[in-house]
């Protein structure tokens, strides 16, 4: 399977999720979201499909005015009904709450959001009226008024250089794995090291990883072609500790005659390795070797942005290697890196001689 159908079958299904999702919502919602495709991508409507179900699922429950409303009885004039204080309640529900289990509806399921979640929901919100006021389907947009909780800067989690190497060592050797572990150990240790070192030696996102197929690594020149979020191909560059992980494991998977995938990494099942494995497989080796950080590929990346940054001072190149659209995101995620570099310019400079 060639690594652009790979994004494209992704791309399909989560249209079909999209789908599916604003199925269950009123029925003017549909040219809300058609309207939202033309200029977000597929995730991000279906974060929004998410957000204003549960903000429409609040409102049935807890607004005198649609006692006998359902979900598909709804319409923009009962938009108007809405005001600023119900969509406060809102924000303030969703810090946390109880739903039922799916699968099982007698076990309740506690769901939580910080800043960035009720922004999130928030913005939602707000993208919803503008575009039905826009349309003068509504006369105000009550969610302009209500105040988006502030954002908190947390520190950069990131790997130091012992970590980086006990990170790998664990993933190398397995020695802290239990017996049960150990046994998968022994047929995953190459791909399971080819992975931790690609994404700490690149930068490059997990969805991007696994999209990765053989034939997109050129060798002579240590490039590998991936494709970013938006959809667009570009080339990351890697040393040669990447170099050496994945010849060993691409030479490991040579030995078996049956193995005609083009994808790069595989599962147990010889399938394309998901995004989820990877995760999964990211925080079993970290919490045996790195116990008091919680890290994810996402921390690797970050790692490996931090690295860069320490290096080179040169945000753009970080913002470029990254995959960063606007080098502001960049200048936000390492700005108390650019905070510690002056800390220690003014250590340097000394205004006498002792």
């Amino acid at each position: 399977m060639a690594e652009q159908n790979y994004f494209e079958e992704q791309k399909l299904k989560d249209t079909k999720h999209l789908r599916e999702l604003t199925a269950e919502l009123p029925r003017f919602m549909g040219e809300f979201f058609r309207s939202l495709s033309q200029s977000t991508s597929v995730k991000t409507c279906i974060g929004y499909a998410y957000d204003l179900k549960l903000f429409f699922q609040f409102i049935l429950q807890n607004h005198e005015a649609f006692a006998e409303k359902t979900m598909k009885s709804l319409t923009t004039m009962d938009l108007r009904l809405i005001e600023s204080e119900d969509i406060d309640r809102f924000i303030e529900f969703v810090t946390y709450y109880q739903k039922p289990n799916p699968q099982n509806p007698s076990i309740l399921v506690t769901y939580k959001n910080d800043e960035k979640g009720k922004v999130r929901k928030l913005s939602a919100i707000r993208s919803m009226y503008r575009y039905f006021l826009k349309r003068k389907k509504v006369i105000a947009n009550p969610a302009s008024i209500v105040d988006a909780p502030k954002i908190h800067d947390k520190a950069i989690v990131r790997l130091e250089v012992n970590e980086m190497c006990d990170l790998l060592d664990e993933v190398e050797s397995g020695e802290n794995l239990t017996k049960h572990q150990k046994k998968y150990h022994n047929h995953t240790q190459k791909r399971d090291l080819a992975i931790v070192t690609l994404l700490m030696g690149t930068g490059m996102r997990v969805s991007e990883c696994v999209g990765i197929n053989i034939s997109d690594i050129d060798f002579s020149i240590n490039g590998i072609k991936i494709t970013r979020k938006g959809g667009n191909q570009v080339v990351l560059y890697f040393g040669d500790e990447v170099h050496d992980a994945i010849c060993d494991y691409i030479q490991e998977r040579k030995k078996n005659p049956a193995d005609t995938e083009d994808a790069l990494f595989l599962s147990m099942q010889g399938k394309r390795i998901n995004v989820r494995s990877v995760q999964n497989l990211v925080k079993k080796y970290s919490q045996l070797s790195v116990k008091l950080k919680n890290i994810s590929p996402h921390k690797l990346r970050s790692t490996y942005g931090t690295n860069l940054y320490c290096e080179t001072g040169d945000i753009y190149l970080v913002a470029d290697v990254l995959g960063h659209s606007d080098v502001n995101t960049t200048r936000r995620h390492y700005a108390q890196i650019e905070d510690d570099r002056r800390k220690t310019a003014a250590k340097i400079i000394k205004l006498r001689k002792e």
